[in-house]
């Protein structure tokens, strides 16, 4: 397993009122563009093309109807 180490200059250091104005820009973005900001980092997180979500895998999951 290869050690992860975390790049500390990519980050800065913020007060709790400097984070909370992030929370306004994103609020003035339309729902759209917030929508594209998280695929982005979806695919950051997750580690595929931007734009090339992978399938999901139906196989794994059932529905199970529950009748009482």
């Amino acid at each position: 397993m290869s050690a992860f180490r975390l790049n500390r200059f990519a980050f800065k250091a913020q007060t709790a009122q400097e984070a909370a104005n992030h929370s306004t820009y994103y609020r003035s973005l339309s729902w759209q563009e917030r929508l594209k900001i998280a695929g982005y980092l979806n695919s950051i997180a997750f580690n595929y093309p931007e734009n090339k979500p992978p399938k999901l895998d139906r196989t794994v999951f059932k529905a199970v109807t529950r009748n009482h």
